[in-house]
């Protein structure tokens, strides 16, 4: 596996795989990789003969009071694992490659719609932030196919609608969200909890089963069983945010929907746990 940090060298060796008529998949991530991140390498490398990887961490989608300056970065041991699961190419640039005009210049996208609610409402500007980073990503990889985790779900419908409505010419593929044994979603940030918190952290994905078997048992007071689940997590020492029932594309359910996803966000401690369970009836 190459690594590479100026968008120079990432274009030449793109240019060598396009010139030979190779198929480019692109996973991003913030870094700090766990097996989650690996299936999206290993999904990739399904997907096209040339596997591109980025390790960026962005502060365009990090709030004023959020981890940026504290967010883990292990790019060495990011490297090791890229190259064993079968990457090609690892871009890893600096903020002043990403935004070289400096981020108070940067032109942002906004993607209206799906980014109002849930995550966006709690956390504002962060939805700009991601679209933004990954439409810069999309125009200097110009990948065939991206692969995002289905555990940032309202990420990926961000995403997707942003490729929908630019007309950008990819295909993005959702990976499903890996979990340890207790259940709780894989994340970076499952290191900064405690020993106690994180034997309670998997209580949130708990919660998001009892709501799927409810749903799937027939029960369609959804308001009544997002408040339940705010209950059940307030019970078990969480600070909840939101517990909410909605379609696949985050709009709101009625007694037709066919398939639905429950999400949730809350802090447990100091730490922000998101999640969430797509559930078939």
């Amino acid at each position: 596996m190459r690594t590479v940090h100026t968008v120079a060298e990432l274009r030449q060796q793109l240019a060598v795989w396009r010139a030979a008529g190779e198929g480019v998949a692109f996973a991003p991530t913030m870094g700090n990789l766990h097996a989650g991140h690996l299936d999206l390498i290993h999904t990739a490398r399904r997907e096209a003969s040339r596997v591109v990887a980025s390790v960026f961490v962005n502060p365009l989608q990090f709030g004023p009071s959020e981890d940026f300056s504290r967010y883990p970065r292990t790019l060495p041991a990011d490297a090791e694992q890229l190259a064993a699961a079968g990457c090609d190419l690892l871009f890893a640039p600096s903020v002043e490659e990403m935004y070289p005009h400096g981020l108070p210049l940067t032109t942002q996208v906004k993607v209206s719609g799906v980014t109002e609610m849930l995550e966006g409402l709690f956390r504002p500007g962060h939805f700009e932030g991601v679209a933004t980073v990954v439409n810069v990503l999309f125009n200097l990889v110009q990948p065939d196919v991206a692969c995002f985790g289905e555990k940032d779900w309202q990420q990926l419908a961000v995403i997707r609608r942003m490729v929908r409505d630019l007309r950008l010419p990819l295909r993005v593929v959702g990976v499903p969200t890996r979990r340890e044994s207790d259940g709780l979603a894989m994340s970076s940030r499952n290191q900064y909890l405690g020993v106690d918190e994180r034997r309670t952290a998997a209580v949130i994905h708990a919660t998001l089963m009892t709501i799927a078997h409810e749903l799937q048992g027939g029960a369609r007071n959804y308001e009544g069983l997002e408040q339940a689940g705010m209950q059940a997590l307030e019970a078990h020492g969480f600070t909840p945010q939101y517990v909410a029932i909605r379609t696949p594309d985050l709009q709101p359910p009625s007694s037709q929907n066919k398939n639905l996803v429950v999400l949730a966000a809350a802090f447990l401690g100091k730490t922000r746990l998101i999640d969430n369970l797509p559930v078939p009836l």
